[in-house]
């Protein structure tokens, strides 16, 4: 089963679900969180029974779930304090029973209602072993305010290991944006799914190491297709690799054509067409500017180029646009935009080719960047179109600024490929991959080494070499994608971050392809 990301409101509509058509009560879920949270504890904390915990609790559900922990903790023998930074009279409905249990066994709770009872307690916070964040949860919008941002502030200076129970109090469950004063959490227990902000950066960077837990929501809440995000899986991207009949011939696994490169700018052209071979294409074509054939002759060895018609400034010209249909004559995939230049008449090319050509296309770099004036081209597109902007490049496209883009990459990523019926590979860490239904997923492979020139080319590369082997074009966004984030991993493992080059990257796709294939 593909594993779902959930944003607060359909985690709280699956709750709902599970109680009113499958009879199981919200008590037993609150108990069944807290009782999987700490076994978990217990899995990375071998210490756990003869340390002092501090439970930090809210006056909501997730402070309930922080109660259950307590309780369980205190079962075993653990030494245990709750910080209630609410009155008693607040908690309601499971919250109030499990208190009630809490104060039945005796453990301690500490009422904080004030900045004055928050600097009383620091002490006895900052000596603890471990510290359990149940203040927020996903109950909460917008930024930590008052005594709560004040109690986030103290949890995070005491300088003791936070376990953030389903998400680190203050962040933003819904998307990847840190709002206000945030728990910096050691480990989070997320219940029944993983939320966004846990996956998305920068919020992710404040979840620590995020563990899954069930609580016992039914398997087909989990699976609901309401539930249009998910975790990009290894065995999906692995479908794009089928075994190679013995009888194949270069003819069998298709070819590309290439339009990219301009003067300065041959070597995006180059990894580009070099990367769709080495992910299976069986021929590639490059077509640049006829000044610059002859480099890209001696640059390149598998590689074909064919010299097309450019402008003074020896970018293509528009007068190409018949020499490209005619070499789409048995291309089964079009890659275009690499290194090509935003210059008017080249610009003008790619918005008559997206209306005309009929085989799968990637369109990438400035070949975004020429559709941004016209967005009708993306309207009139005749054949499948994937585009792969970063965010710089989406926001020329939409118009909108590079924040707004990067506070709201699932909503914007979806409007664009719902809006104009496309495939979005929305680049960076964490990348989305969005089909024109709506449905995205989010891939967890890659590295902060590979934000440097020229990876964006490869897997532009990666993208056209599938869809010229017959690959649909969502799974080969889908494929390319995580296949892409392997190799940048593999190259890390060789260079490390600060050294890596695109070329890295390229060079780890053959491993990166076995790795996958075997199921590593």
């Amino acid at each position: 089963m593909e594993m779902k990301v959930a944003t607060a409101s359909q985690m709280r509509e699956l709750d709902r679900r599970a109680t009113e058509e499958f009879g199981i009560p919200s008590l037993l879920l609150m108990e069944n969180a807290g009782l999987q949270a700490v076994l978990e504890m217990d899995r990375s904390f071998p210490r756990l029974s003869t340390s002092r915990v501090a439970i930090a609790c809210g006056k909501g559900n997730n402070g309930g779930d922080g109660l259950v922990v307590a309780r369980h903790l205190f079962d075993r023998g653990t030494a245990v304090e709750v910080f209630l930074l609410a009155k008693r009279s607040e908690i309601k409905g499971d919250a109030r029973t499990n208190l009630e249990i809490v104060k039945r066994l005796k453990i301690p709770i500490h009422e904080v209602t004030t900045s004055h009872d928050l600097q009383a307690i620091r002490a006895a916070v900052g000596s603890a072993d471990l510290i359990v964040d149940a203040l927020l949860g996903t109950g909460s919008t917008g930024a930590a305010k008052g005594l709560l941002a004040e109690g986030i502030d103290l949890l995070n200076q005491s300088g003791r290991p936070i376990v953030a129970l389903d998400i680190p109090s203050g962040l933003s469950s819904d998307e990847g944006g840190v709002p206000g004063p945030s728990i910096n959490a050691t480990l989070t227990i997320t219940f029944g799914l993983p939320k966004r902000g846990l996956v998305l950066f920068p919020a992710a960077s404040w979840a620590g190491r995020v563990a899954i837990v069930d609580i016992g929501l039914p398997r087909q809440l989990l699976s609901d297709a309401s539930l249009e995000v998910s975790l990009l899986e290894p065995k999906e991207a692995a479908g794009a690799f089928q075994p190679r009949a013995p009888d194949a011939h270069k003819g069998t696994y298709g070819h590309v054509l290439v339009l990219a490169g301009s003067p300065g700018k041959t070597g995006a052209a180059a990894m580009c067409a070099l990367s769709a071979l080495r992910i299976g294409a069986g021929l590639v074509t490059l077509g640049v500017p006829e000044s610059l054939n002859d480099v890209m002759e001696a640059k390149l060895t598998e590689v074909m180029t064919e010299p097309l018609p450019e402008t003074r400034e020896r970018t293509v010209a528009l007068a190409a646009w018949g020499k490209i249909l005619t070499l789409m004559e048995g291309k089964r995939a079009l890659a275009i935009g690499p290194g090509l230049s935003n210059h008017p008449e080249t610009s003008e090319l790619v918005r008559e080719l997206v209306s005309t050509v009929r085989v799968p296309m990637v369109v990438d770099a400035d070949g975004i960047n020429a559709l941004a004036p016209k967005l009708e081209a993306l309207a009139k597109a005749a054949a499948p179109l994937i585009l792969t902007p970063h965010p710089g490049e989406l926001s020329r496209l939409l118009g909108i600024s590079r924040e707004e883009v990067a506070q709201n990459r699932i909503p914007i990523a979806q409007k664009v490929a719902t809006s104009f019926r496309v495939h979005v590979v929305l680049k960076g860490g964490r990348t989305l991959v969005v089909d024109p239904d709506g449905r995205v997923a989010i891939n967890m492979t890659g590295n902060p080494g590979m934000a440097t020139g020229g990876t964006g080319d490869v897997l532009t590369g990666l993208i056209a070499g599938l869809l010229a082997q017959g690959v649909n074009p969502g799974l080969a966004a889908r494929a390319g994608v995580y296949l892409h984030g392997v190799a940048g991993d593999l190259a890390a493992e060789v260079v490390g971050q600060e050294a890596m080059l695109a070329s890295d990257v390229m060079a780890q796709v053959p491993d990166a392809i076995r790795r996958l294939k075997a199921g590593s």
